[in-house]
């Protein structure tokens, strides 16, 4: 096995305070919407708002972040090796053939990777925080005389948050397809990646 150190201090903080706060807004969003009561709706409510607001913070500063680092080219799509990929996950992983896509530091995102974090950024991310701002800030904009039909927003606000739940069941999933069940928790944690040596 090589070692590459992938994943930079930053984006291991960005990663996990990203995660945390999407499971704690999960949680509560479900007990707002009275799947269960632990908190109450009101303490559901306002800490969903108060971690909403944490995570746009986290993200505009990570946006500043990947700008001006250069690593927001990690996230350009490409269909450069990308039927080997979907091979891979559908039935070579299964019979463990040899992984398609070698990581380097310029290259920490296989194409499928790439496609995902696309989505979640051009579609769900948008879905969740235009929905979210407009259902919070609902009372203003009818105020204001902008007629909004509140349950359509929250219509889409749910979407958009089972859209992430799908993405973030799937990303653990793939978490534990490294050549170890943990190698890849690892590497976010460690920021180092080991991957297999083919020379």
């Amino acid at each position: 096995m090589e070692r590459i150190y992938i994943f930079k201090r930053f984006e291991r903080f960005w990663h996990w305070s990203q995660a945390l706060l999407i499971i704690l807004m999960m949680a509560t969003g479900f007990e707002i919407h009275g799947t269960y009561t632990l908190l109450g709706f009101g303490k559901a409510s306002q800490l969903h708002t108060n971690a909403a607001w944490v995570l746009i913070a986290l993200w505009v500063f990570a946006i500043f972040w990947h700008f001006t680092t250069g690593e927001w080219r990690q996230y350009i799509p490409t269909t450069d090796n990308l039927l080997a990929m979907m091979r891979y996950y559908l039935s070579g992983i299964f019979t463990h053939a040899p992984h398609p896509f070698r990581l380097t530091q310029l290259r920490k995102h296989n194409p499928l990777q790439r496609m995902a974090y696309l989505g979640v950024k051009l579609l769900i991310n948008p879905l969740i925080w235009i929905s979210g701002l407009v259902y919070l800030y609902y009372n203003d904009l009818n105020a204001a005389g902008y007629e909004v039909e509140l349950g359509t927003i929250a219509l889409f606000h749910t979407i958009g948050a089972f859209l992430m739940l799908a993405f973030f069941v799937v990303h653990v999933y793939i978490i534990t397809t490294g050549h170890t069940w943990s190698s890849h928790l690892k590497a976010m944690i460690t920021g180092w990646e080991e991957i297999e040596d083919t020379k």
